[in-house]
């Protein structure tokens, strides 16, 4: 099939057509089978067309494609928000809006952050990454391909080093960077919020080391400052519990929360502190498909499959078998492109380097092409594409995700 209608500026990253799939491997349209390790970039946490999932859009569409929330409101919509505010672990009242998408949970993030404290500048981190809307650009913390021939973006947003192991960036530093900013660049009373992924997606499954997030609490809390939470890609379950941030000991004002939210329907959320979600006007928020019937039914059956236990057996499973394969690679010196195992819990990335330290880049782009031949498909990450992004499906066959992970060990003892 032809992509003549396509726009270039979307890059694809395996020249594949899709046809199907289960749980977690797909067919293209040739007839060819391939072991998912992407999981429509960390949408498919429950996997391909889950059953219970399935079911719950069909009967939803025999009732109620779709409806306006804003113009009334109906039973999926009211269920989910109140389900969301059972499953969110944090101690307050939480309120929130759904949204179709993750940029459009974090642009009206923005909007609420902006109402409820009257100040306008955003702090970041380099190497985050919250959606490719004219707003959201300006929070990533990378410029290609997202800011490059954009023009001016909204602002004002500031960036800070990313605090993590996998970045070699202590708390110290950290915090050294954000006194010299409010001493340098900005007044700290101008500042509406921070927002942080608990674990870096984009940029290579990097985890934000917990006393940084503590002190960045205190912090906030001294200041009147935000803070906005993105588990956009770390939530409902990836990391082997139903988000990442009770690992740092803190607790969000605002969180953003979208991609295996609704098993692969077009879903998202901002939720938090209601007296925040509160504060605009009547219509401030809302959105035609925000919130749609089918969507939150996916997205309840999603909810009903993602129990703790179930969360934590299928968390601890895929991160036994990927550590330990890992750690045998590194015993065998497997590769001499093998770098670090970034990331936490299932949440885990492979990083590719040179003999002098510098980004494997071309190394992965042969490992991706190779192991796309033999029925594996990865994703890339990290600021130079050199860290492979696991995101199998939590609900994977153990024997499925050994054989994956076969493949990945064949291709990577290969790599010239």
């Amino acid at each position: 099939m032809s992509h003549e209608t396509i726009s270039q500026s979307i890059s694809v990253v395996h020249p594949i057509t899709l046809s199907h799939g289960k749980n977690a491997e797909v067919w293209d349209t040739d007839g060819k089978r391939y072991i998912d390790f992407v999981g429509g970039i960390g949408v498919l946490n429950l996997g391909h067309c889950h059953p219970r999932i399935v079911a719950a859009i069909q009967q939803q569409a025999t009732r109620l494609t779709h409806y306006a929330f804003n113009a009334a409101g109906h039973e999926p919509y009211l269920e989910l928000m109140n389900r969301l505010a059972q499953f969110v672990p944090v101690s307050y009242p939480l309120s929130g809006m759904l949204t179709n998408s993750g940029a459009e949970a974090a642009e009206n993030a923005l909007k609420i952050a902006r109402g409820a404290t009257g100040k306008t500048a955003i702090i970041a981190f380099d190497g985050g990454f919250h959606g490719r809307t004219l707003a959201t650009l300006n929070l990533n913390g990378k410029v290609a391909p997202y800011k490059q021939r954009v023009g001016v973006l909204p602002g004002p947003v500031y960036h800070l080093p990313y605090p993590s192991r996998d970045t070699g960036v202590s708390s110290e530093q950290a915090l050294q960077a954000l006194a010299r900013l409010f001493s340098v660049e900005i007044d700290v009373n101008d500042v509406a919020a921070f927002i942080f992924e608990p674990v870096q997606g984009e940029a290579g499954f990097l985890a934000m080391e917990p006393d940084f997030a503590k002190a960045l609490r205190s912090f906030c809390d001294q200041h009147g400052i935000l803070i906005i939470v993105d588990e956009i890609q770390s939530g409902f379950g990836r990391t082997g519990q139903r988000f990442a941030f009770p690992r740092l000991g803190i607790e969000p004002d605002l969180l953003l929360l979208a991609k295996s939210i609704a098993g692969g329907m077009p879903l998202g959320a901002v939720v938090g502190r209601k007296a925040l979600v509160d504060n605009l006007p009547k219509g401030g928020l809302g959105g035609t498909y925000s919130g749609n019937p089918m969507a939150c039914a996916a997205a309840l059956a999603t909810l009903d499959e993602m129990s703790d236990a179930n969360l934590s057996t299928w968390g601890e499973r895929q991160e036994a078998a990927l550590v330990s394969r890992f750690e045998r690679w590194q015993a065998s010196k497997l590769s001499p492109y093998l770098g670090r195992l970034t990331g936490t819990g299932a949440m885990r990335g492979i990083e590719l380097l040179k003999a002098d330290g510098t980004p494997a880049t071309e190394q992965l782009a042969q490992l991706l092409a190779a192991a796309r031949s033999a029925g594996l498909l990865l994703m890339p990450s990290g600021s130079a594409r050199h860290i492979i992004r696991l995101l199998a499906p939590l609900t994977i066959e153990p024997e499925v995700f050994e054989e994956g992970l076969d493949i990945l060990e064949r291709c990577l003892a290969e790599l010239g």
